[in-house]
């Protein structure tokens, strides 16, 4: 990969890009990731019986929340006008799981990954915040983009890692 570093201006420090110039064109992303549990976990969860609430939906409102402020969480990513943000959940016996899935939409100017991204991060740490008083061994792991289209670097599409 020989790209150019473009969040650095000449002297080396940090900058926001530019998008200026950039056509408004259909952007979307999808990412993915997991929170791994004991059984007994995700049983509470399945049947609603986490004190704090119902777990799937306040880490959906979450996730929904964090793809819409990205640009105020990740330095140098641009404020864009999202045109919709969907997250479902799996819930899985084997391994005993929590899986996530984000969908971010935009028309713009630059990409959504971020914001996909962002999403599943801050779903999975709801559901661990959420869930921490009967567990705290859980584990967040395997969040990844999984897909993005639109703009000049045309579409990405992950390689199948037996989830789909």
């Amino acid at each position: 990969m020989d790209r150019e570093l473009t969040h650095f201006n000449e002297q080396g420090r940090a900058r926001m890009v530019s998008v200026e110039s950039k056509a408004v064109t259909h952007r979307a992303a999808s990412a993915c990731g997991e929170v791994r549990m004991a059984p007994e976990t995700l049983e509470k969860i399945r049947r609603g019986e986490m004190k704090k609430g119902d777990v799937l939906a306040v880490a959906q409102v979450a996730g929904i929340m964090a793809a819409k402020r990205n640009w105020e969480l990740i330095p140098m990513c641009h404020p864009l006008p999202l045109t919709g943000v969907d997250i479902d959940f799996s819930l899985s016996d084997d391994p005993c799981r929590v899986e996530i899935r984000a969908a971010v939409t935009c028309d713009g100017k630059t990409g959504v990954e971020m914001e996909a991204l962002t999403a599943v991060s801050v779903a999975a740490l709801t559901i661990y915040d959420m869930c921490k008083a009967v567990q705290r061994d859980m584990h967040i792991e395997g969040i990844r983009l999984l897909s993005k289209s639109g703009g000049k670097s045309g579409d990405y599409r992950a390689e199948s890692h037996g989830e789909e």
